[in-house]
């Protein structure tokens, strides 16, 4: 069996969730009011209570794939020990959200069970 690897160019976008609780909820508004100051990024709602495959409360930052190379590390250094999802939109959400994720500040487990393979 021959396998090819994966095209990048398939990536539409990224996503990053950015998970809290009560006790973090400040730090992650904060986060949240550097990058849209200084980034263009679509900012999910605020989920307060675990949705979709999210085991806790969490936002979403979508972005181009352009702006990988500046986003991603300005989060990684100013993520103020918040755990922070990022993965491609590949068109598959289960391996995007698993086998293509990183996780910044440690791994939460996720409902993968609700991800279809092909979205």
């Amino acid at each position: 069996m021959t396998e090819q690897p994966a095209d990048p160019a398939r990536i539409a976008d990224y996503h990053m969730h950015v998970y809290y609780d009560e006790a973090s909820k400040a730090r992650a508004a904060l986060l949240r009011a550097w990058v849209e100051q200084r980034f263009t990024v679509r900012m999910g709602r605020w989920h307060d209570v675990p949705v979709g495959p999210h085991p806790s409360a969490m936002y979403q930052i979508q972005f181009e794939t352009g702006l990988f190379p500046t986003l991603v590390p300005f989060v990684m250094m100013n993520r103020m020990g918040l755990k922070i999802l990022l993965h491609p939109q590949s068109g598959r959400p289960r391996d995007d959200h698993t086998l293509n994720a990183t996780w910044m500040g440690g791994e939460l487990p996720l409902n993968t069970a609700m991800l279809p393979d092909v979205g």
